[in-house]
């Protein structure tokens, strides 16, 4: 018997890659010639700092660092994570227990669910979301319940009525600040009601963590962990993807509960041998090394962030600037809303030449909305806005 996808009952669950729709009119405007400005996915553009890159050649060299490798990372890396908590948060850390490298969040996240998740359990996961954060759980045969992300004292409300009023009692509770898609900022006092809230339910809290250095105009993001007694609750996850322009090194990490490392270690073990050696040890190299390469990333990250929104501004189409990530939000413009994200995204390719990632793809409360991901340099992100504004003016 021939069988096709929808025979796995896993696949069934996975809807088709919204993006990949908007990705394909992308590859077909540019086959024709069309000059296509690609800010969708949030892919850096820059290059690795070179330090990091000097200390990734000299590790290579070394023969002994090309057998297999370490799945909870090798020692000194998870040293250095500990110090680095210790040096940018404040936070104590034990680099035995607490903390386990992963291959880029993602992985981490995905590999977590199932050492933790059993068939059924339910997972609150604020929407929009990282489509991670929803699949992971769906991968791993839990359920998502969603919850509107809306700002702090409601979001709270929203979580708490979810864990008294669903049944299954949710089991974990997915939060990721700064936000991407939404760049949603919190403060410390939002982490301490996430915590009494998971002290009180017995909820486990996994906060990724991944832009919490590329915030802007003085906000400093806060750590889930600087809350007293966060890691009796829960862990956060890290990646050195953005802040130091290592997306395609697939370097992060996961710390705090020392029994929900423990788990992701034991499934670790069985799915990988851990990262590259000497990746691991430029991922030392990143971390304990001079940090102003992260001070020119978040600079530059800024001032796209300046150029675009300043620029849709002018244009008529006003969008608030986002205090984190390295994205950019925006509503669609009430004359548009009809259409759809999907639509207006396929739109702004056939229209302005610039490909954006619908709202609809970080589940349906992200419907209305494009994520511009400041992944263009200056000049690009400029033309990008002259197109945008000749379309919005031809309307």
């Amino acid at each position: 018997m021939q069988q096709t996808l929808e025979d796995f009952s896993l696949i069934r669950r996975l809807p088709p890659y919204v993006f990949n729709i908007v990705n394909e009119l992308k590859y077909r405007a540019r086959a024709r010639g069309e000059d296509i400005i690609d800010l969708g996915m949030g892919n850096p553009d820059q290059a690795t700092p070179e330090h990091i890159v000097k200390k990734l050649v000299e590790a290579s060299e070394d023969p002994r660092a090309h057998r297999y490798s370490v799945s909870a990372g090798i020692p000194k890396l998870r040293l250095a994570i500990c110090d680095w908590y210790k040096r940018t948060r404040g936070i104590e850390l034990d680099p035995e227990t607490e903390a386990v490298v992963t291959i880029g969040s993602k992985e981490g996240i995905s590999h977590l669910m199932l050492s933790i998740l059993s068939p059924g359990d339910m997972v609150i996961v604020p929407n929009p979301a990282y489509p991670i954060h929803l699949y992971s759980v769906i991968i791993a045969r839990g359920d998502v319940q969603s919850v509107p992300l809306t700002e702090g004292p409601e979001l709270i409300e929203s979580i708490e009525k979810a864990v008294k009023e669903v049944w299954p009692k949710p089991k974990v509770l997915m939060i990721s600040f700064p936000n991407n898609p939404t760049t949603h900022t919190v403060d410390l006092d939002f982490f301490k009601d996430i915590y009494e809230l998971a002290k009180e339910t017995g909820l486990i809290v996994v906060h990724d963590f991944a832009y919490a250095e590329l915030c802007f105009d003085g906000y400093k993001a806060p750590s889930f962990l600087e809350v007293p007694g966060a890691k009796e609750v829960g862990v956060e996850f890290y990646s050195l993807s953005k802040s130091y322009n290592m997306p395609g090194w697939r370097v992060g990490f996961m710390v705090g509960n020392p029994k929900i490392v423990a788990a992701l270690k034991r499934i670790k073990s069985y799915m990988d041998y851990g990262i590259f050696a000497p990746i691991q040890v430029a991922a030392i190299a990143a971390l304990n090394g001079p940090q102003d390469c992260v001070d020119g990333i978040r600079d530059l990250y800024k001032l796209r962030r300046d150029r675009l929104v300043e620029g849709l501004c002018r244009a008529g189409w006003n969008i608030p600037k986002p205090q984190g990530t390295m994205f950019v939000w925006a509503e669609i413009p009430e004359e548009f809303k009809h259409m759809g994200s999907l639509e207006f995204s396929k739109l702004l390719i056939e229209e302005a030449k610039v490909a954006v990632s619908p709202g609809v793809g970080f589940g349906n409360y992200g419907e209305g909305y494009l994520r511009f991901a400041l992944v263009e340099n200056e000049m690009r992100i400029m033309q990008a806005v002259r197109g945008i504004r000749k379309f919005l003016n031809s309307k």
